[in-house]
């Protein structure tokens, strides 16, 4: 059995599980509710955020799908390896006459797509509502940074929760390592930046000072989350935070190896 038809079945069973009714409105009410709030000419929006085609209300509502999508991410795989680790399955699954480096594939492509394919459907809804309210679409170069921008963080949280729950003695701990680590991504990245940027001496009083940019720019790079707005800002000109196409490009590829080769190792060295 190949690792995408073994996925394809992890897949039809995650996205058939009791969670699913949480993850979707969950996922729709950020994603719809955004794309349908920020194409509102008449939006009272903050200064900085200016939208004037299609792509900026795709580009603005993706704080709303970093939010809502990782975390349906974590809730999918949190249990991925260690519920069956702890129920004696994963035992019969390794002694199946298959790679395990084809298994764990096989575990990251099921997971990585319960999750992908209802934002993906939902993303596609939210260009007719950018549609209706704007009479405008992304251009195809857009929309397939956007999708593969999108598909590659889901695939980096679906990465690091599989690893957490590879590692994990219970679904407890498993779900708390994975739930610390998107915290840490999303919601405290920025106070990690601003400490970094005083200790090189850069004054936090404005956020949007070159120098702070700069920092940003790089501290992004270590993080999902801002390697996820990197791609996003390619196909805009009026955005240059000074890193260049190929270094974002670049660091998305060591995000989708590196921890993919650390779960392959791990489930081929473990032991059920």
């Amino acid at each position: 059995m190949s690792a995408y038809s073994l996925g394809w079945h992890i897949m039809k069973e995650r996205m058939s599980a009791g969670r699913m009714l949480v993850i979707w409105p969950l996922l729709a009410m950020f994603i719809l509710f955004s794309s349908w709030g920020l194409s509102d000419p008449k939006a009272n929006l903050p200064a900085d955020l200016v939208i004037d085609s299609a792509y900026d209300v795709m580009f603005a509502s993706t704080a709303f799908i970093v939010f809502s999508a990782t975390m349906g991410a974590v809730l999918i795989s949190f249990d991925g390896v260690s519920r069956d680790r702890l129920s004696g399955v994963l035992e019969i699954k390794l002694s199946q006459p298959i790679s395990r480096s084809v298994y764990a594939r096989s575990l990251l492509i099921g997971h990585w797509g319960a999750i992908f394919v209802p934002v993906l459907l939902l993303n596609i809804i939210s260009l007719g509502i950018i549609w209706y309210r704007l009479d405008d679409l992304p251009s195809m170069e857009e929309l397939f940074i956007h999708t593969l921008a999108t598909g590659l963080l889901l695939l980096w949280y679906t990465l690091i929760q599989l690893l957490a729950s590879s590692w994990a003695k219970d679904l407890g701990s498993s779900i708390a390592v994975g739930l610390g680590v998107w915290m840490i991504f999303t919601l405290l990245w920025l106070v990690l930046t601003t400490v970094t940027a005083g200790l090189f001496g850069v004054g936090v009083e404005n956020l949007n000072s070159t120098e702070y940019i700069e920092i940003e720019a790089i501290m992004d790079l270590f993080s999902p989350n801002g390697v996820y707005h990197h791609l996003l800002e390619l196909p805009l000109d009026d955005i240059n935070r000074g890193v260049s196409p190929m270094i974002a490009s670049l660091a998305a590829i060591l995000w989708s190896i590196i921890p993919l080769q650390l779960l392959i190792r791990r489930i081929e060295r473990m032991i059920p």
